[in-house]
């Protein structure tokens, strides 16, 4: 089974909080509350340069991803 790129978590601890995690890499945990991200890779130097560029893109896709679910919800 292939896990989702995305997926919805909730934590009754941070009742406030909206977490989407990015099962791919570079794997992170996101709170769309307040955009505060956790990276589960290390990265080097190198690394660290490519993810600040790509860092907006993955903040944008996950932000995309939880409005599309949340959409998907109301629906029915």
């Amino acid at each position: 089974m292939e896990l989702p790129k995305f997926i919805l978590g909730d934590n009754t601890d941070y009742p406030d909080a909206i977490f989407v995690i990015h099962t791919e890499f570079p794997r992170f945990i996101i709170n769309l509350e307040n955009d505060e991200v956790e990276w589960f890779e290390e990265f080097d130097q190198q690394d660290q340069k490519e993810l600040e560029t790509e860092a907006e893109n993955y903040i944008r896709e996950a932000t995309e991803f939880y409005d599309r679910e949340v959409a998907r919800y109301d629906q029915d």
